[in-house]
């Protein structure tokens, strides 16, 4: 084969690699979607990610108790000593118990409410907010959070906390506004990283 003849087979290679590229980017592009693995709802993994996205939550509510607890000359953990009434009673807000291993169980405890919490919110923001606005989702968030603070407190923890440890130190040492402010922090940091659980269908492309 001379050097012309290998050249000229070369091209036309060359342009039928380039044909066959063109040819595969259009199939491609007129294959349909298959719908086969989509929902149009997720419950689980909305529950899921919310359960995760809730550690968050529960993380920011927590440091916005301790730099108001050291503001107004509190213990900084005074909210988890608080919580630590619903199994330890009243001891637990003595001044004297000033165990690490307690206080550090109680932070744990917290953050686990706030991931079972995490769910709800993740789930509830899905099915009324999911393509919303942020002040969509921060509205919805607020209402949630109130609810959720009202139930807690006064559904719940009023009458379960005497009948099981003979006080009602939570809904009686906690301020009002305190425990108002502590849900809602929680619910609009849930608002904000909503995205970061949004659930995006895998599309699958069919011959």
């Amino acid at each position: 084969m001379t050097q012309q003849n290998l050249a000229t087979v070369q091209r036309e290679l060359s342009d039928l690699r380039k044909r066959v590229e063109q040819l595969e980017e259009e199939a491609v592009a007129a294959e349909p979607i298959s719908r086969e693995w989509t929902r149009q709802y997720y419950l689980s993994y909305y529950a899921t990610t919310g359960f995760f996205l809730g550690m968050i939550g529960a993380v920011t509510s927590l440091v916005f108790n301790i730099v108001g607890s050291l503001f107004v000359g509190q213990h900084p953990l005074q909210i988890i000593r608080v919580y630590l009434t619903f199994g330890l009673g009243e001891r637990a807000l003595n001044p004297a118990l000033e165990s690490d291993l307690a206080l550090a169980i109680g932070c744990c405890l917290y953050i686990a409410t706030g991931m079972l919490l995490g769910a709800l919110f993740q789930v509830v923001l899905s099915l009324y907010a999911d393509k919303a606005s942020v002040g969509k989702r921060l509205l919805i968030a607020t209402g949630l959070a109130l609810a959720v603070w009202i139930a807690n407190y006064y559904l719940l923890l009023s009458w379960m906390q005497p009948l099981l440890f003979g006080g009602n130190w939570i809904v009686r040492t906690v301020p009002w506004w305190v425990a108002a402010l502590t849900h809602l922090v929680f619910g609009w940091t849930m608002a904000i990283i909503y995205p970061l659980g949004m659930y995006e269908p895998y599309q699958v492309r069919t011959n």
